[in-house]
């Protein structure tokens, strides 16, 4: 588990460290808790999660997230009760492989990066 501001934050370690090793090198990666897991953040866009339960919380574009709930692992995201709008959830045994984890943070970094700057 780790701190922030006196918060304990519990997230799979094991795969925290799986996604360090799988994210590609030069790319802005920043890590910062939140939401109850490590967020994996490209500049000031969060592109994944590792949570507490071994899962991964991937952001996608929002066009996609009906195709890849009906054809792959992926569930909605849901934060207290409500689903995550451009957020899929991929449970820790659909995450085994570093091809299968390598896919998710392709999409989670393929969304990050193309969306808008806020300040543009």
């Amino acid at each position: 588990m780790a701190h922030t501001l006196g918060v304990i934050v519990a997230y799979d370690r094991h795969l925290a460290a799986r996604v360090r090793e799988t994210f590609a090198d030069g790319l802005p990666l920043r890590e910062q808790p939140m939401f109850g897991a490590l967020a994996f953040l490209l500049g000031d866009r969060m592109a994944v999660a590792a949570s507490a339960d071994g899962g991964l919380l991937v952001r996608v574009d929002t066009a996609q997230v009906e195709q890849l709930v009906r054809t792959t692992a992926a569930q909605p995201a849901e934060m207290r009760g409500r689903t995550m709008r451009g957020w899929v959830h991929i449970d820790g045994e659909h995450l085994r492989s570093r091809h299968q984890l390598g896919e998710w943070i392709a999409i989670g970094t393929e969304a990050a990066t193309s969306v808008p700057s806020a300040t543009t």
